[in-house]
């Protein structure tokens, strides 16, 4: 991967989990992080905090000059709010950055459920009212922003054990439901790599090297913790994706968590032994 000298200075709009995972990292390479959110009283003392609300236009002066911006910003219930604070970020803005990513979702392909592996290569297929927006968002970002966009797959890590408390809790799931996931430590570091590659993709799929249908992961998990899988939702639906992450691992190199066994793993592992899990990136 050829690669250029990181950014000094990277926004970081939205700035949640992700965001300021990435941020330590490019803050702790030597650079600036200006996280931009509406309340920033929670953010760590190694990233510069900015107060904005991007559901109202924005004074233009308030954002700074930066040589980078990642927008992290998920849609909201007001799926119509998350376009429009695209569109006040935009306008906000002394002049785009050389370099901008947007964080979007795979959702935007929900529509080419089946067997057949997709890839970067097909068209996106938005069903739902959210995979509409945020195919909007994509497009809005593309072309007022220049935005190179990274799709991730379902994001879990420390503090994303959703699937985890499921299993536990026995509540029933779609077995048969393909699916694609991303851990957070190897999203952190893809989006770093867009940041600093020479030659980045304008569209990534951030998903790992392990697709599976759901009830083998809940399988997986139930029997590492020792009690029996979630029950099965009837009758089973074989819906979804199957995603291929060619394009991650040649931008990477390698994956820190190449499949559901290594992350939830390493997830499960640190429950036993009873210290914070730090997925660190």
């Amino acid at each position: 991967m050829g690669s250029e000298t990181a950014a000094q200075r990277t926004l970081l709009v939205g700035c949640g989990q992700v965001g300021t995972r990435l941020g330590l990292r490019l803050a702790a390479g030597g650079g600036e992080a200006v996280a931009l959110r509406r309340r920033t009283e929670a953010l760590p003392a190694a990233l510069s905090p900015l107060a904005v609300d991007l559901g109202e236009p924005v004074p233009r002066g308030l954002l700074p000059e930066v040589d980078a911006m990642v927008v992290t910003l998920p849609p909201g219930p007001d799926d119509d709010a998350y376009v429009r604070s695209l569109q006040h970020l935009a306008d906000a803005l002394p002049e785009p950055p050389s370099r901008v990513v947007l964080v979007s979702s795979t959702r935007v392909l929900e529509g080419l459920a089946g067997a057949e592996v997709r890839t970067e290569a097909d068209a996106p297929a938005p069903v739902s009212a959210r995979a509409r927006t945020l195919l909007e968002g994509e497009r809005v970002a593309r072309e007022r922003l220049g935005a190179l966009v990274v799709r991730p797959a379902g994001i879990y890590g420390p503090g994303r054990e959703r699937l985890v408390r499921t299993v536990l809790e026995r509540t029933p799931v779609q077995h048969a439901q393909r699916t694609n996931r991303i851990h957070e430590t190897d999203l952190v570091r893809a989006l770093e790599a867009m940041l600093m590659a020479a030659d980045p993709p304008h569209l990534l799929h951030a998903v790992d090297r392990r697709p599976a249908p759901l009830g083998e992961v809940v399988g997986w998990i139930a029997a590492r913790l020792g009690v029996e899988p979630p029950p099965r939702i009837l009758p089973e639906v074989a819906g979804g994706t199957v995603l291929a992450g060619d394009r991650l691992l040649a931008l990477l190199g390698d994956l820190r968590f190449p499949s559901f066994e290594e992350g939830y793993g390493a997830m499960l592992d640190a429950r036993a032994g009873g210290a914070p899990p730090t997925g660190r990136a």
